[in-house]
């Protein structure tokens, strides 16, 4: 992470006039912690023209002054949160994201979460990729950084679970109905994305997203979705409180049978357990079955491995990470059921019957924002 008290490095100013490659808008609610160094990863880009702008999302903290002691990057304020002509409240997010674009001067956004860092000539890639695959919305699944035990444990299962349902290759199948983005990375056409409506089409959306590049995917756009570990990093949640209200919020809306799914997480760990205890009681007798108990262990790692994390918390997460996503799980259920989720300091009132029904039949999660108000 940048000190973000040392001198922060220059991003080139852009003549106000000039169409640039990439517009690079970031929206920001109290991100002291991660703003840093995400603008250090993008301000030293290099190969093409952009601009990097951050929406300050009614900070109380020091993310406006971060992002103000970068040369080059413009700040500019979030409006207050209002209905649309339906009566939908936008997200604070989605809010951020409409305000950012109306300023932008280039053929392409990248929509960017602060947690993220940026690897060397990755923006430059990004396009480059964008344009070689003839793709109207390129979404990168960032490399997950965990630190603490509870990231290190669950984080592999999470991803895993979201892989194994919203699998890359099936999400680029335009034939298919599975589409998926993540909002940590998402590059868009400008001409697309304002053809489909763009964010205020999905302002009261959760789960944007996804939402975006269905929208996308329903217009008859190419939708391109992979594993970026080589393009960009992230670090979702620092501690326990943030990771569980985070997935609180989402899981319900990604894996629409989460009830059926805790069950089976819950059970997947008891027989991982019990196959590794069978097989060393196996081998400490000398008994063939152990290679068959062991066998089945062998299952649980290559089920937990297509996240992408290293060895030790893939191991971690067999140990300990089903019973952590279970609970979560059944949190984020009990969460939308009741109608309410709160993320950074604002409470979100979400439909509570019909998200789930829609995103059965279409396999796209889906949830309508009807109110916000902010947290006391």
């Amino acid at each position: 992470m940048m000190d973000s008290s040392l001198p922060a490095p220059s991003a080139r100013p852009q003549p106000k006039t000039s169409i640039l490659d990439v517009s690079v808008i970031i929206p920001a609610r109290n991100e002291e912690a991660n703003l840093g160094a995400c603008l250090q990863s993008l301000t030293t880009q290099v190969g093409i023209e952009f601009e990097i702008i951050v929406v300050d999302d009614a900070s109380n903290d020091r993310t406006r002054e971060i992002a103000e002691s970068f040369s080059g990057v413009r700040v500019i304020s979030a409006r207050p949160l209002s209905e649309d002509l339906t009566g939908k409240q936008s997200t604070g997010k989605n809010n951020a994201l409409e305000v950012g674009v109306e300023s932008t001067r280039a053929n392409w956004f990248l929509f960017t979460d602060a947690d993220t860092v940026h690897l060397p000539g990755s923006l430059m890639r990004a396009l480059k990729e964008a344009e070689n695959e003839k793709t109207d919305l390129l979404s990168y699944s960032p490399e997950q950084i965990v630190v603490t035990f509870t990231e290190r444990a669950v984080m592999p299962v999470i991803f895993s679970e979201l892989t194994r349902q919203y699998p890359p290759r099936k999400v680029r199948d335009p034939k298919l109905q599975i589409v998926a983005a993540n909002g940590q990375y998402i590059l868009v056409r400008r001409a697309a994305y304002e053809a489909v409506g763009g964010h205020a089409a999905v302002r009261s959306e959760i789960l944007e997203d996804v939402a975006l590049a269905r929208l996308f995917r329903n217009g008859g756009f190419h939708v391109h979705f992979r594993y970026g570990g080589d393009v960009v990093r992230a670090r979702m949640y620092r501690n326990w409180v943030q990771l569980r209200a985070g997935w609180t919020k989402n899981l319900a809306l990604l894996f629409p049978q989460s009830t059926r799914m805790a069950m089976q997480s819950l059970l997947f760990w008891f027989l991982a357990w019990t196959s590794l205890a069978l097989a060393g009681s196996a081998a400490w007798n000398r008994h063939p079955l152990g290679i068959g108990f062991l066998c089945f262990w062998v299952v649980v790692y290559r089920r937990i491995r297509i996240s992408h994390f290293r060895f030790v918390n893939n191991l971690l997460a067999i140990a300990f990470g089903f019973p952590i996503f279970t609970y979560l799980l059944l949190r984020s259920n009990a969460a939308h059921k009741q109608g309410r989720i709160r993320w950074k300091g604002r409470a979100y009132n979400v439909g509570t019957g019909e998200w789930r029904e829609a995103a059965r039949a279409s396999k796209i999660p889906i949830v309508k924002g009807q109110e916000l108000r902010a947290d006391n």
